[in-house]
């Protein structure tokens, strides 16, 4: 099938280009919020988190006070990222330098590791690195104290939870409280995969944020031109499928399905086999490197990296942390590996078999393929599903795996699309609109602090929040009516997010993620003088944009719409009658909603809404007007 999100980059070369100090466009904008103690970094990858770091923590070291600095990662393969580097020969005041003692990201010694950071504490030494489980296994042995006027950074941030169980959330938050430590907390993509938050509200309050997103990042490339995100559904093995999808002319990462999950064999060393020989002939492995070659069934010679084999993984590693040409790699076959911090610039296609939970998951994977590389101006994702079958008696699972794929794609059309700018239009207004913004009528500015920071800092974190909610998943197909969406559900999320918002701040965020949603994905053509933008299945001249047109558009639907033609009519109707199953009581503020539009169906059929129709919304409409019946009924009207 097609893809889902196709965006068209201009390679201005403005997030790659550097100051007088060798500091990128996000890198600036980091270094210039240097001061805070408790600093929030939200960039895309390759947007060059590891180099700002460097930048703000040599300035805490050699002007502000700090002692120490300590970086944290999550697996060992990132910490190279943070290794010796020459800063002054770019235009910086001073150098990052780094002991190999102090670099604590390599094999082995857990216990000797601990030791190391207890060492490093105690020592001279001002720069250590290490993972996350070494900086956990270590807090417990020491002192809130000992981090007084400590640099503490933490990259992939979302690895912290607000959860209770989360021993890293618990390490932060305890040096927070008990300590005059200062935090840089470093992340690709700030939701989880699932719904419990990274940091409280309360803890959130206290981090100055700065906000790097992925339009920004992609459209200041200067070789990277587009990117496409698409799916292919398959039934049976997936073996007998990803033959079709996988491209060797491309420089492809393959990631395997997790064992436990329904796409996979239950033997992930066969599937690496399988994946193999679909490829071509195993040739030799390389004893000390264990790089495979292949010979393409074309006669072309590949070079394979396995990281879903264990034994001798570690080589592996090395080699493919030590690449330094297009040359040196091909294929990269993996399972748990290769996803976040993972580098390698000539990536073209990254293809993942199965449903992947996390929307957090999805945005690393796709970051394995956009960094900026002459060999390439296309990167593409490709997710590989298991078709719902209806004699399966997993086809519940498959239908709400392949929604939320959809509703997965959803979120990152919205994070990859240009942004714009929202103002009120009033009445015989006559100013000429700056470019990338667009004026609506009825719609409220932000005009708080607190409303103008969230939508500064936490569109996307909110968009993700919605669209993980299952309601939304459901009105992404149709099931839901969009002014319920826009103006019941939406609000109850941001509600429960940003629990001290007013009445009216949360009217002014919910218009702006309303619309912006609309807006930043809509179709928009140029008519001599005039823009129109595609709204209600129709283009509307922007000039006549209003908040209640924009209300009346389901903005998460097209992706199920463009499903709706590429499946087969008995897939659609599975997914229908899963969607169909899921009942979602109707709330009074619904119904509020949803009563004009029962009379106006009334009038426009001369007959009341049916509950036996395959329409949806003619189908919720009979649900309203049954639930407005009941509640007369138990008010004695």
């Amino acid at each position: 099938m097609p893809n889902l999100v196709d965006v068209t980059y201009q390679q201005t070369g403005a997030s790659t280009s550097t100051n007088e100090m060798g500091m990128r466009a996000m890198q600036a904008r980091a270094y210039g919020a240097r001061d805070s103690q408790y600093l929030l970094l939200k960039a895309p990858p390759a947007s060059g988190k590891s180099r700002a770091l460097m930048f703000l923590a040599l300035d805490k070291l050699h002007n502000q006070g700090v002692k120490k600095a300590i970086v944290a990662v999550p697996e060992r393969s990132i910490g190279g990222s943070f290794s010796t580097t020459e800063l002054s020969k770019f235009g910086f005041f001073t150098d990052w330098i780094i002991k190999d003692e102090n670099n604590l990201c390599t094999p082995g010694g857990d216990k000797s590791k601990v030791k190391a950071f207890k060492r490093f504490i105690e020592g001279s030494d001002d720069v250590l690195v290490c993972t996350h489980a070494t900086l956990r296994f270590a807090f417990e042995e020491l002192e809130d104290s000992v981090f007084n006027d400590v640099l503490l950074a933490i990259d992939e941030f979302h690895h912290v939870s607000a959860d209770g169980g989360n021993v890293l959330g618990g390490v932060l938050k305890s040096m927070m409280s008990n300590s005059t430590a200062h935090i840089v907390a470093m992340t690709g993509s700030y939701f989880r995969g699932d719904s419990v938050p990274v940091l409280t509200p309360q803890d959130e309050a206290k981090f100055d944020k700065v906000s790097f997103n992925y339009y920004e990042q992609l459209n200041g490339y200067t070789h990277l031109k587009s990117l496409g995100i698409g799916y292919h559904f398959y039934q049976g093995r997936y073996m007998d499928a990803i033959g079709e999808i996988l491209d060797t002319n491309k420089k492809t990462i393959v990631h395997i399905p997790n064992v436990n999950s329904g796409e996979s064999t239950k033997d992930k060393y066969d599937e690496v086999d399988a994946i193999i020989e679909i490829m071509g002939e195993f040739v030799s492995k390389d004893k000390e490197t264990g790089i495979i070659i292949i010979k393409t069934h074309d006669g072309r010679f590949l070079k394979v990296a396995d990281l879903v084999e264990e034994e001798g993984r570690d080589r592996v590693v090395e080699y493919l942390r030590n690449i330094e040409s297009i040359d040196d790699m091909d294929i990269i076959i993996a399972l748990g590996m290769a996803k976040e911090g993972f580098d390698w610039e000539y990536c073209e296609h990254a293809l993942t078999v199965g449903y992947r939970g996390s929307l957090t998951e999805i945005v690393q994977i796709i970051g394995r393929a956009t960094r900026d590389s002459s060999n390439k101006n296309h990167a593409q994702f490709t997710n590989l599903i298991a078709q719902p079958d209806a004699q399966d008696d997993e086809v519940k699972l498959s239908v709400n795996n392949m929604l939320k794929a959809i509703t997965a794609s959803l979120l990152m059309e919205q994070v990859l699309a240009p942004s714009f700018k929202f103002k009120t239009k009033r009445d015989n207004d006559t100013d000429a609109t700056p470019p990338g913004t667009l004026k609506i009528k009825g719609f409220k500015e932000p005009s708080t602090a607190k409303t103008k920071a969230i939508i500064e800092n936490d569109l996307t974190d909110l968009k993700a929040a919605i669209l993980q909610d299952a309601k939304i998943i459901a009105a992404s197909a149709g099931k839901i009516d969009p002014e319920v969406v826009n103006k019941v559900l939406i609000p109850k999320i941001i509600q429960t997010k940003y629990p001290d918002l007013t009445k009216a701040e949360l009217e002014e965020v919910r218009q702006y993620v309303t619309v912006d949603s609309a807006v930043s994905t809509a179709e928009i053509k140029e008519v001599g003088d005039k823009k129109f933008i595609r709204m209600a299945d129709k283009f509307i001249n922007i000039d006549d944009l209003h908040i209640d047109l924009i209300d009346s558009v389901n903005p998460f639907q097209k992706a199920f719409e463009i499903l709706s033609k590429d499946v087969t009519v008995n897939v659609l109707k599975l997914i229908k009658e899963s969607i169909e199953a899921t009942k979602i009581s109707m709330s009074e503020e619904e119904a509020i909603v949803l009563w004009p539009k029962v009379k106006e169906f009334v009038l426009k059929y001369g007959k009341e809404p049916q509950l036996e129709t395959s329409d949806l919304i003619e189908k919720r409409l009979a649900e309203c007007l049954i639930y407005i019946r009941e509640q007369r009924r138990k008010r004695g009207v």
